[in-house]
């Protein structure tokens, strides 16, 4: 089923016609529960893996924990619409506050066939694979993500492929587990997110002077330039990110100090009360307006069941001078 985002509440560049020249497209990736294959793009499905290839560890020491969820009880509790049971922590070498080695957790696998708008990694790479430590790391609860790249078609004429994924025996939290879900891309334009010098200085004072005017004529439910026509939320390839956590950060290659740019973006959310406007049509009920509209429940609001810290998004930059130079990850 495709996902068609709504027409902008109004004309971004009949508003602020300069925006025209920092239009850029990115691919909403539209990701809803379902049963992807290992040859599919998707979040939270099985990697396309070759069998005896090593999967990624994390090898530095976790916080502590005492006591999770096995990974099977999240989805039968999931199954049955029920909250899961919590177990003790086992002992033993490879549990959090060992040094490790901790298998990595699979997130998202993207195609370029799928995803045109995918950037090339090394030597051509067209498919990307994004993973996450399971658990925290000292002192400040961070996270370790680990990115792999392949030739599609090499890897897909593999001998054999791994039948089992790799998993701790516990997670603490339902959210690090990632529902699987297929995807459903839809390019659309996005525009920079506007602060700090983003953008030239006299057009910000205009965006924020026409976001004023229209709070002032229309009320809070009034379309907003950050929320309604810069930058639509939930999971996406390229285009521009969002800072609303942050306030926006420069990102240069730490290997060769070129200005880095956006890969991915992971979403917690595919919307919330400020961005309901990006809501797509299959998901709307014509009968009502605003969030009232919006239906399908977690399975659309929050499909993948994943967070990235509180109410942040996971931004992935890569090097455009040199894809194989190590990638950055941001918090926003």
């Amino acid at each position: 089923m495709t996902r068609t985002t709504p027409a902008r509440p109004v004309s971004v560049e009949a508003v602020f016609p300069d925006l025209a020249a920092y239009r850029s497209r990115t691919t909403r990736l539209h990701p809803r529960p379902g049963r992807p294959g290992m040859r599919d793009s998707h979040v939270g499905g099985p990697m396309l893996w070759p069998d005896g290839e090593p999967w990624p560890v994390c090898r530095e020491r976790h916080n502590p924990e005492t006591e999770g969820y096995p990974p099977d009880e999240f989805r039968r509790a999931r199954a049955a619409d029920e909250w899961p049971r919590s177990q003790a922590w086992p002992g033993g070498a490879g549990t959090p506050g060992e040094d490790g080695p901790v298998p990595f957790m699979g997130l998202a696998q993207i195609f370029r066939r799928d995803v045109p708008g995918l950037a090339a990694g090394p030597d051509g790479a067209d498919l990307v694979q994004l993973f996450r430590c399971p658990f925290t790391h000292s002192p400040y609860l961070d996270r370790r993500y680990h990115l792999r790249w392949r030739h599609a078609a090499k890897t897909e004429h593999a001998d054999r492929f791994l039948a089992a994924t790799p998993e701790v025996p516990l997670l603490r939290w339902e959210h690090e587990l990632p529902e699987p879900c297929v995807l459903h891309p839809e390019e659309v334009d996005t525009y920079p997110w506007a602060e700090d010098d983003t953008l030239p200085a006299p057009l910000i004072a205009l965006i924020d002077s026409w976001d004023d005017a229209q709070a002032a004529e229309h009320g809070p439910d009034a379309p907003n330039y950050q929320s309604d026509l810069s930058i639509p939320p939930g999971w996406r390839v390229g285009g521009y990110p969002s800072w609303a956590s942050t306030g926006p950060m420069s990102i240069d290659c730490a290997s060769c100090a070129t200005p880095m740019r956006l890969l991915l973006t992971g979403g917690g959310e595919e919307m919330d009360a400020g961005s309901h406007s990006w809501m797509p049509l299959e998901d709307r009920d014509p009968s009502l307006r605003g969030l009232a509209s919006v239906k399908g429940g977690w399975s659309v609001a929050q499909p993948t069941r994943l967070r990235f810290g509180r109410d942040r998004d996971l931004h992935v930059f890569t090097c455009p001078a040199n894809p194989g130079h190590p990638p950055q990850w941001v918090l926003s």
